[in-house]
């Protein structure tokens, strides 16, 4: 073959350090602009992103040849210092050290898509760690509940 044809296509969830409720009304749609462009200029695409005070989803679409590891390595670094250069009042803004990633089928993606846009629904039945325990559940990943959370 002498193309490679790839969709990799990801639902990505991460949190703010100590889950601080610092992504405000103000701060989200400022943040969709700064991840986003992370994600463009790596030649990926942001199909959807929303969240909580404490948490954001991300579904995201990039190259093959750069690694999930990467690209959120990347997206946490520039946002954080994007951050704290916008807001630097909020002086000890952190992302948590990991993250969670799963993979989506172009046949999930609208349902993804929806699900991330209705995280204020979601929240009112369950908490950040109720979801997240849920999310690596159905997706068949094991986990020590003493560090579901950083």
């Amino acid at each position: 073959m002498a193309h490679t044809y790839c969709n990799l296509m990801y639902h990505v969830v991460f949190s703010t350090k100590n889950r601080k409720p610092l992504l405000d009304g103000e701060v989200m749609p400022q943040l969709t602009r700064v991840v986003g462009g992370i994600i463009a200029k790596r030649d990926g695409k942001l199909l959807a992103i929303n969240g909580m005070e404490d948490h954001v989803h991300l579904l995201t679409v990039f190259p093959a040849r750069l690694a999930v590891s990467e690209l959120l390595r990347d997206i946490k670094a520039i946002s954080s210092d994007w951050f704290h250069e916008t807001f630097p009042s909020l002086h000890a803004f952190a992302w948590q050290t990991g993250y969670s990633a799963f993979s989506v089928s172009k046949s999930q993606a609208d349902k993804v898509e929806r699900y991330i846009a209705a995280q204020r629904e979601h929240h009112r039945r369950r908490t950040f760690e109720e979801e997240l325990a849920d999310l690596l559940e159905r997706h068949g990943i094991e986990y020590d509940k003493r560090y579901l959370l950083d």
